[in-house]
């Protein structure tokens, strides 16, 4: 046992805390249970617990001895903890290496090598990945700070406006950016053109998730390049994105990037809708707008792994929610008993994602008869 868990012995006078380094989130339903997931950052192990472990997890923070502990648990659940159930806790964060002066163990150490190991994977010509940065959360932060006046309301709002101000005049003009999206998938040298500019887009729009995630304070692990040849895609890894500290900043992160390409789009709008109308700069910024706004509503379809899944998964406080929602109408519609010891929000968010999915997805087709009617008819 670890000299930690050994000091449980003496509750009144040990004061726990967890390693710095140490995450605990916040409430998820995970199926019919409850969880919160716990990181240890400096292992990259990750785990969940109970309702029950978490409320001592975040309060370990070395000021309160285990008889106050013992004393908010009790106020907070009814009962109190035994010498017994102190020292078995203290043991397993102990031997984990999750405690404050507790040794890592070297299991996990070694872990954690395999898997960054693992998920780097092997590179070769046609697959693999390239860090683009020796720190990537360094690099975030000096975009962070360059870029957070533009985070402020005051200057975010009048954006988002003139988003909306875009978004509107190509549902009034969609006939016009169609018929310039066509016209631009008959000009090679446009469509290159295009094609580097929505490719320049997608990096802003990792960067973005970042940029966000950094504001809120999270961690950014990696920023590189991805490729699946011919696909070479930019990525940017928040390294604690479910510990951010609240769902308003998990949600804002995840949308940043759709936002970002959004906002890409502005000065490409400006000039579709004030150039003259025989300019074929205009119809070329119209196909852009076009493009550039799918690509950027694409990423908020409420399906893994886009970002419209984990915007999902925040507002409805859920883990797993396309696997989860699954199994959960399975047992409803064969009134199983099992589904009876699901939580009544876990109940509607599983019942209301597919229907929301079955919604997008309609949408969607609706919007691409409609595009396919018009270039067919002109009408």
């Amino acid at each position: 046992m670890s000299a930690p868990a050994e000091r449980a012995a003496v509750p009144g006078s040990y004061r726990p805390a967890l390693r710095a380094g140490v995450l605990v989130g916040g409430p998820l339903y995970d199926g019919p249970a409850t969880v919160h997931l716990v990181k240890d950052t400096g292992t990259g192990h990750a785990f969940k617990v109970g309702p029950r472990e978490a409320f001592l997890l975040a309060r370990m923070d070395g000021t309160r001895a285990l008889d106050e502990l013992g004393t908010e648990y009790a106020a907070a659940h009814g009962k109190r903890l035994g010498e017994a159930q102190w020292r078995q806790l203290l043991a397993l964060l102990g031997t984990r290496g999750l405690l404050d002066g507790a040794p890592r163990p070297a299991a996990a150490e070694a872990a954690a090598s395999a898997a960054a190991s693992a998920a780097a994977g092997p590179r070769t010509l046609w697959r693999g990945t390239l860090r683009l940065v020796a720190d990537a959360d360094a690099t975030t932060a000096r975009l962070h700070r360059v870029l957070r006046p533009l985070l402020h309301p005051a200057a975010l709002v009048p954006l988002l406006l003139l988003v909306l101000a875009l978004q509107a005049a190509l549902v009034v003009r969609a006939g016009e950016a169609l018929d310039a999206t066509w016209a631009l998938f008959r000009n090679p040298v446009l469509l290159v053109a295009a094609a580097t500019l929505l490719w320049l887009s997608t990096a802003l729009h990792e960067l973005a998730h970042g940029v966000v995630a950094r504001h809120y304070g999270g961690t950014v692990a990696e920023i590189g390049l991805r490729w699946r040849l011919p696909v070479v895609i930019m990525y940017c890894t928040v390294d604690n994105y479910p510990y951010l500290p609240t769902r308003w900043a998990r949600i804002a992160t995840a949308v940043a990037g759709a936002v970002m390409n959004l906002l890409f789009l502005l000065p490409f709008g400006a000039l579709w809708l004030l150039a003259p109308p025989d300019d074929a700069t205009r119809d070329a910024c119209a196909a852009l707008v076009l493009l550039g706004t799918v690509q950027a509503l694409a990423m908020l379809i409420p399906l893994p792994p886009l970002d419209g899944y984990q915007i999902a998964g925040q507002l409805t406080r859920t883990l797993g929610l396309f696997t989860a929602s699954r199994t959960y109408l399975g047992l409803a519609l064969r009134r199983d008993a099992a589904a009876r010891a699901y939580p009544a929000p876990a109940c509607r968010a599983y019942v209301a994602y597919p229907a929301a999915v079955l919604l997008v997805l309609a949408g969607i087709g609706l919007a691409l008869w409609a595009a396919a009617r018009h270039l067919l008819t002109g009408s």
